[in-house]
Parts: C-alpha cells; sequence; structure tokens
C-alpha cells in the first residue's frame, strides 16, 4: 500500500470525514441551472443531495425525489462544482505579495526572500497564513496542499480555517549544519502529536539544491513507512538544473561558498538525482519541472510521480516554456497550483490567490489543453495525488459535499457552462466543506483576512 492509499483508508478507518460534523445534520439538495460533476458530463437543470458531511447523489433535477421533508433550495441561473484542490502553496507568503521584485538570478531571489522572512514575527506568519486562506476560500478552493515553513502555526492555524489542509513540513538543513536523521525526527514528531479531524501532515524536503541526499533518502523511506506523502520544488529552474548537470552557475558558486557538500553534482539532472535517492514514487507531489534532460519525463512516469505547475509564478521567474507535451505524452499527471503571492507578477489590483487567475494565464498561453482538461487539473488529479480519489474534487455519490457556486447568466450548452466557470473572475457565490456553508462568511465575520505587515 503506497502513501496515497494508506491515506484514504485512513479516513474510512477513523470513521470520521476531514470537516466535523453530526450525523442528524438535516440534509437538503442544492438545485441550479447546471452542475458540473468534472466525471460525468454537465447537468443542465441539475441537483446535489446533500446527506451529513457527504453528498448522496447527483443528476438532473427531476430525478432527485427524496422524502418531501428534505429541503431543496433553487439557487436559479447558476452552476454548481466541485471545489477546487490547490496542489501547491505556501500560505505563509502571502502577505509578500509585491514585496520581492523579479530578479535576473533565481540564486539573488532565494537570497532576497531569505531575508525578507528573517524580519517577520510569528505572528507576521501568522496572519499573512490567514490571509492566504481566506482568499483560497472565496475562490472556490476547499482543499490545499500547504508547504509549511513555520510549523509553529499548527495545528492554531488549521483549526482558524475550514479548508482542508495538508501541510508539508520544509525541511532543509544546509545553512544550518544539521544532520538530516535530527531534521527528519524533528519533523515526525511534530506529525505524530498533531491529530485533526479535517487537516493532515506531510514532508517537503524543500528542493535537491537546498538539502542533502541522505534527508531525501531517509524521508522517502519515512514516509513509505507512515504512509505520508511528500512534496519538493524540483528543477525549478535553469540554474538548479546547470548546477546538478554542470556543476557551474550561480546557484553552484553560491552553495559552495556556503559549504554545501557539491559531490553529488555534475552529470545528473534534478529528477535523476532525486530518482538516485531513491525518492521517485507515487505519494510524491514534484512542483515545478520546469527544466528536464533526456528521459526525464518517462523516469517521472514510470514512478506515478504527480508534477505540479504553478502558471502566475511561472510568468514571474520567466522561465522557459514549461514541457507540457513531453509529460503528457510520457503519461504523467499533472496538477496546478497557486504557489505564494511573493511569486506572482503584480499588476493594477493586487494579486490573490486564485486558482481562477492560474486557469486564466494558462488559457492565455496554453489554449490548446481545452477547459475539460483545465477542470481535472484543479479537480480530479490533485485529488488523485493527495489520496482523495473518490473524495474531493469532483460531485459523486460518497464523496465529500466540498463545492462551490458561481453565478451566472441563462446557459444553453455544455459548451457555454465551461466557458463560464474558466472565465470566472473573482469571488464566487458560495462555497461549502463537507456540507457546511463556509462562504461566504456569517456574521461576525470569523475568517475575516486581517493587515498585512508593515514594509
Amino acid at each position: 500500500m503506497h502513501a496515497s492509499q494508506a491515506l484514504s483508508t485512513g479516513f474510512a478507518r477513523r470513521g470520521k470525514s476531514t470537516v466535523a460534523s453530526s450525523p442528524e445534520r438535516p440534509a437538503f439538495i442544492l438545485r441550479a441551472a447546471w452542475v458540473l460533476p468534472v466525471v460525468r458530463p454537465p447537468i443542465r437543470d441539475g441537483a446535489v443531495w446533500i446527506q451529513g458531511d457527504r453528498i448522496r447523489a447527483v443528476g438532473p433535477a427531476r430525478d432527485l425525489r427524496p422524502d418531501p421533508s428534505v429541503p431543496v433550495r433553487d439557487l436559479g441561473d447558476a452552476l454548481i462544482l466541485p471545489g477546487w484542490v490547490n496542489a501547491h502553496c505556501h500560505l505563509d507568503y502571502t502577505d509578500m505579495a509585491g514585496r520581492i521584485p523579479p530578479r535576473r538570478s533565481f540564486t539573488d531571489w532565494i537570497k532576497l526572500i531569505t531575508l525578507a522572512k528573517a524580519g517577520w514575527s510569528l505572528e507576521d506568519f501568522r496572519r499573512s497564513w490567514l490571509n492566504g486562506a481566506a482568499m483560497l476560500l472565496r475562490t472556490g478552493t476547499t482543499t490545499v496542499a500547504d508547504v509549511e515553513a513555520v510549523p509553529e502555526l499548527l495545528p492554531d492555524c488549521w483549526n482558524r480555517t475550514p479548508l482542508r489542509v495538508f501541510s508539508f513540513l520544509e525541511m532543509t538543513g544546509i545553512r544550518a549544519r544539521r544532520e538530516p536523521a535530527q531534521i527528519l525526527a524533528e519533523a515526525l514528531d511534530r506529525i505524530e502529536q498533531w491529530q485533526h479531524p479535517r487537516c493532515r501532515a506531510g514532508l517537503s524536503p524543500h528542493a535537491p539544491y537546498s538539502t542533502r541526499a541522505e534527508l531525501l533518502r531517509q524521508s522517502a523511506e519515512a514516509a513509505r513507512q507512515r504512509g505520508l506523502l511528500l512534496t519538493t520544488h524540483v528543477a525549478e529552474s535553469g540554474e538548479e538544473f546547470a548546477m546538478f548537470v554542470h556543476a557551474s552557475g550561480p546557484m553552484y558558486d553560491w552553495l559552495r561558498r556556503n559549504d554545501r557538500d557539491m559531490q553529488d553534482c555534475g552529470g545528473v539532472t534534478p529528477v535523476q538525482h532525486l530518482h538516485r535517492a531513491g525518492y521517485l514514487g507515487p505519494n510524491l507531489l514534484a512542483v515545478h519541472a520546469n527544466y528536464l534532460g533526456r528521459g526525464d519525463a518517462a523516469l517521472l512516469a514510470r514512478h506515478k510521480v504527480t508534477v505540479v505547475h504553478c502558471p502566475r509564478s511561472h510568468r514571474y521567474f520567466q522561465h522557459q516554456p514549461f514541457p507540457w507535451r513531453r509529460l503528457i505524452e510520457a503519461g504523467v499527471r499533472i496538477c496546478v497550483g497557486t504557489d505564494s503571492l511573493a511569486t506572482v507578477p503584480t499588476g493594477r489590483n493586487p494579486p490573490e490567490l486564485s486558482l481562477f487567475d492560474e486557469i486564466h494565464e494558462l488559457r492565455r498561453t496554453q489554449p490548446w489543453l481545452g477547459p475539460v482538461r483545465l477542470l481535472r487539473m484543479v479537480t480530479l488529479h490533485p485529488a488523485h495525488a493527495l489520496g482523495l480519489k473518490g473524495r474531493a474534487g469532483e460531485l459523486s455519490p460518497g464523496a465529500f459535499a466540498d463545492l462551490m457556486v458561481i453565478r451566472t447568466e441563462k446557459l444553453r450548452s455544455a459548451r457555454a457552462a465551461y466557458e463560464a466557470i474558466i472565465s470566472h473572475r473573482g469571488p464566487v457565490e458560495a462555497v461549502y466543506i463537507g456540507g457546511e456553508p463556509v462562504w461566504p462568511p456569517r456574521s461576525p465575520a470569523p475568517f475575516t483576512p486581517q493587515p498585512g505587515p508593515h514594509p
């Protein structure tokens, strides 16, 4: 049993959904002009029957005929679809939006964000985390895979948002000169202590360049033994690629000056480096994968690794074109994530953590992908990667009642319904998690964003 299977069966074994609820909570039906289950074609005049925290049935409204005591909420001209599953985020860094200008060198950017983080207090990070969670919620995300650089925020922040959160504990160790076994033991101790009905934790060795190979090996082994998920930034920049393939470049020189052991560099791509450390597997979400060598896509596919692409972050760094066709042809599952607002280009309006905005970026740069594939990359694919196949990212019997509602004009076709989704901007009409309405917030608002720290 690999990690994603263990995680999924773990929910069933505990007998808990990821949103605490009472089995006595009244059932109800949501009806709308269109329902998009994702796992089946759009349904005109559709309905979703919610029982407790799960979906009991989905179909044409005329076919759902429960006991007359079950209330029906007719939403009129609206779309009902699954809540987004954000495959990669850094909630900690939300309030860094616009504070770190793009740099020609990726290595220089790393230095700047490291300096910026050093000037923040725990309360700054907490406020930033909660602001990011509120943004995701109001733009339709119900589940997020978040890399947690400040584990002291947990589980407190879990309790302050209705989101389902997979918090991947970030591990590095190069600058701190700490042994991999010690770093990993501390992360595992934290995970062992956190028992939460709605949120989970995993491991995130930060990147091949910022960790030692031994930490990758030990993390992979611990994850296999304990049924944990992994996520790692890999092949994000050309400088990382040059460091491992050619043992040269700005990143190589900087890390060598900082006493990183560089013997693992030269003649190997970042993906091959992970493979050599025994790190590739179906429980891994490999984030970015922008720079691939020959055979890398096939290697990822053979080990059933999921790749996460972050379109706006990709534009911020002006990376080379993402290797879409190579990955798709190899059979790699691809998801979409928001990354952090520290790496989102700023325009006239302040940027927001929104998978709708990531979809807009993809429509601009990759129109050939099409709306069906785009929707799968923010629903089914990441749900599968997180061990939630059949439970999140779809509207089907037995799935979590995690969904969003988008207000529309009259739509005459399924094609128009898809277009309405991928064209949407701003907050959605409503969000439900586990059958509970969580957006817009009730008064007094428990999840209202707070002002960020001063620059």
